[in-house]
């Protein structure tokens, strides 16, 4: 209930390890992806004290408790990069005085950018046909798109002939997985907090339970102490994050129930459900049948209504139809998208 199924399959389709390791050691995929960032990053240099840490870093932000890695395996990883059965990596040793540090020969060699070996393209055959068998499964529809991934991964030595919309470029992405790891855990989290609005950094003490996309974006909803309510965190706008020494609140929130009312990410807790209906253009009618704005969505001709909580992000997805969306009622949102688009104008 966290995440989606699909957070499972992470690895295999995004990652690029032997499938025989991938299997054995967890900790190894995520050394061998730092040690990669390191070795690639032409502006900086790393010795061997600094692939230690970061190392170290990476599997204590994963787990959600400290980790740390030895020299003498990191040394070990080099030696594996470097080997056939590895990556084949152009890792080389450069002196600085006294002290070594390390570098792809290659500037733009990356253990991410090598071709699918056909153990590879075997594993994800492997995968695809368990997902063929499993999808129809009610509560697994979401592995139809999954299923497709994997198709256009293992198609990936050949011309690309399907695109995902996911931003590779994503502000912090990398606080997904040890938020995830703290929920499942069950660990209160200290996080160092700037958000859109503010130029000040806040300190909130979370108990976590839940994590949301919105608009390519990731949540984190959990319980704020200080305040004593449900916070949202967007995860770009997470500075820091550390385990906190606080006893962690249980909810019984039942997060799809949380969510079912509202468009978005922004649930106002003493707002009402209200009916919206909004006016639709000819042309834009059929796409909204397609795919519909809301659940509680009816059409009665050109007539839209849908039955949601007001909040900011209605607001937006209302704006962004332009002239094809005309709101009939309720009358305080009506005067609140003319504020909005008077606003707009006076920008020009």
């Amino acid at each position: 209930m966290l995440l989606k199924q699909t957070i499972n399959y992470e690895l295999i389709i995004f990652g690029r390890f032997k499938p025989s390791y991938m299997a054995v050691n967890k900790n190894a995929q995520i050394r061998y992806k730092v040690l990669d960032k390191c070795f690639s990053n032409p502006y900086k240099n790393f010795y061997i004290d600094d692939l230690i840490n970061h190392c170290s870093i990476a599997l204590t932000e994963h787990y959600g408790k400290e980790a740390t890695v030895s020299r003498r395996q990191i040394f070990i990883d080099i030696d594996f990069m470097r080997s056939d059965a590895g990556f084949e990596a152009p890792i080389i040793p450069i002196k600085d005085g006294r002290r070594v540090f390390y570098k792809y020969e290659d500037a733009s060699f990356s253990i991410l950018k090598k071709p699918l070996t056909n153990d590879e393209l075997e594993s994800i055959d492997n995968t695809l046909e368990i997902i063929s068998r499993i999808k129809g499964i009610s509560g697994l529809s979401n592995l139809e798109s999954l299923e497709t991934k994997l198709l256009g991964t293992k198609d990936s030595n050949r011309n690309h002939i399907i695109s995902f919309e996911e931003n590779e470029f994503l502000v912090g992405i990398e606080n997904l997985t040890p938020v995830f790891n703290f929920i499942k855990n069950k660990q209160v989290i200290l996080i160092t907090y700037k958000s859109f609005k503010s130029n000040e950094v806040h300190e909130y003490v979370i108990s976590p339970y839940y994590l949301k996309q919105h608009n390519s974006r990731w949540f984190l909803f959990g319980w704020n102490r200080d305040f004593q309510n449900i916070q949202n965190l967007a995860l770009d706008r997470i500075i820091n994050l550390e385990i906190g020494n606080q006893s962690f609140i249980e909810t019984d929130i039942d997060f799809e129930e949380y969510f079912e009312d509202i468009i978005g990410v922004t649930n106002f807790e003493e707002n009402q459900v209200t009916e919206v209906s909004i006016e639709l253009s000819e042309n834009i009618i059929p796409y909204i049948i397609s795919k519909p704005i809301h659940g509680s969505q009816k059409m009665k001709g050109n007539i839209l209504t849908i039955h949601v909580k007001l909040n900011y992000e209605l607001e937006t997805l209302i704006l962004s139809y332009g002239e094809n969306m005309k709101v009939l009622e309720p009358i305080n949102l009506k005067n609140r998208l003319i504020e909005r688009l008077k606003s707009t104008l006076n920008q020009y």
